[in-house]
């Protein structure tokens, strides 16, 4: 199960941390949004580094569809009844920045940076679209509605996005860290909000930024409330249908569409992480219906953390955590959250006021139907009797997917393989350790 990006592409390698150093401020994960929080630092003249327990960019980043755009679903009209005029607007234009922003960055790396329209598509619910468009339009988007796509299917109708951008991830992520502070194979053993522990060394800082996909701090912030993980999955098929544009549905299984190079990305079939069965051959069976000529060349999974109101957590950890910071919940747009997350902490560690900060704040109320659904599956997997295997992370009760070969944590997403090893976080320890709160 390999990714498209992961083929192919020589990544920078960094040195291990083996001595104790000091340092202004201090990232913890090598994810496309450490990535960039730690470049944004070096062009601002801070002093930083960045630790990352493996490679740089070989979880998340290096399985995403790799879209770069504003259009996130039917969020927008959904932004405006709950956060009103003025902060509707702001995340609009925080995201749409994160989009002008890679765009500018690509034209100086050789990431197969392009700019395209981004649509979203319904086979059924015309009134829907239509909604959002006049959202948008009050929120002063111009945003065209189409029923012409280069769609296999028919549709009732589309929104496009202009001017919107896809990449090789990892091709972009190579060019931009060659000479960043980064040491690699360097895991977090323990950390206080100052002080981080390595296996062979030690940072002291005056800042830390988190970015580490699911927060791995279980006593501040309750991510372990706010946070759940959702699971979806990728086609890459050579000689399918030449798309223009991306596609994404707002109904059924949230089909995503989208060519690099010869290649078609058939993504979808999500579902909450350790509650379903693997849903690729769902996505075989759409290929086979609308591009018989596609032929299936790779094939892989990912997980995206969920908040609870559909905005990442950016900002200060914990309202007792000034110096600690957090960047994670991006949902299923990991490209422009990563994006964000350094616009705004590259900001905030330094002192300085951020325009996009309070909508993105950590510390916002929780009060959502999603924290009440969280809870009952903590609850259960954690109160359930007499189960020999539990997860790592805070004990939840785990699934065995026969498919994948992996055992899964539906509360928080951790997943293991069939001999105890940790393939995804927050868990940090092997099946035969102990919880790791701390």
């Amino acid at each position: 199960m390999s990714s498209l990006w992961t083929e192919n592409i020589e990544m920078p390698e960094f040195p291990t941390l083996e001595k104790d150093i000091r340092t202004q401020v201090l990232i913890i994960g090598g994810g496309m949004a450490g990535v960039l929080c730690a470049y944004f630092l070096q062009q601002a003249g801070v002093d930083y580094c960045l630790l990352e327990k493996d490679r740089i960019c070989q979880g998340v980043t290096g399985h995403t569809t790799a879209k770069i755009t504003a259009q996130h679903g039917l969020i927008y009209e959904k932004s405006l009844q709950s956060m009103g005029q003025e902060r509707a607007e702001l995340f609009l234009k925080a995201n749409l920045r994160a989009v002008e922003n890679y765009k500018n960055l690509g034209r100086f790396l050789d990431c197969d940076m392009e700019e395209t329209d981004s649509y979203l598509y319904s086979v059924r619910e015309r009134r829907k679209l239509e909604s959002e468009i006049q959202a948008l339009g009050s929120l002063g988007f111009q945003a065209d509605y189409t029923e012409d796509t280069e769609l296999p299917f028919e549709v009732e109708g589309a929104i496009r996005f202009p001017r919107q951008a896809q990449f090789q991830p990892l091709k972009f992520a190579a060019g931009i860290s060659k000479n960043l502070r980064i040491y690699e194979h360097s895991e977090v053993r323990e950390m206080t909000e100052y002080f981080a522990l390595t296996e062979k060394g030690s940072v002291a800082a005056e800042k830390i930024i988190i970015a580490t996909h699911f927060p791995f701090i279980n006593t501040r912030g309750s991510y372990y409330l706010k946070l759940y993980q959702n699971r979806s999955y990728v086609l890459a098929c050579a000689y399918g249908k030449n798309l223009k544009g991306m596609y994404l549905e707002a109904d059924n299984i949230g089909l995503s569409l989208r060519n690099y190079e010869d290649y078609l990305l058939i993504g979808g079939g999500g579902h909450r992480s350790g509650k379903e069965k693997s849903n690729w051959d769902l996505l075989r069976d759409i290929a086979k219906e609308y591009f018989p000529e596609a032929k299936e060349r790779y094939f892989w999974a990912t997980q995206d953390c969920m908040s609870l109101d559909k905005r990442p957590y950016i900002g200060p950890y914990s309202k007792n955590t000034p110096d600690l910071f957090v960047a994670t919940g991006f949902g299923k747009w990991g490209m422009t959250g990563a994006m964000i997350s350094a616009i705004v902490l590259s900001d905030l560690v330094q002192g300085r006021e951020n325009e996009f900060a309070a909508i993105f704040n950590p510390s916002r109320g929780i009060l959502k139907p999603q924290l009440a659904i969280n809870m009952w599956e903590a609850m259960k997997g954690i109160l359930k009797p007499r189960v020999k295997n539990r997860c790592t992370h805070m004990g939840c009760v785990l699934h065995w997917n026969a498919k994948e070969q992996t055992f899964e944590c539906p509360c928080h997403g951790s997943c293991f393989d069939a001999s105890g090893e940790v393939l995804e976080n927050p868990a940090r320890h092997k099946l035969e350790n102990k919880s790791d709160v701390f």
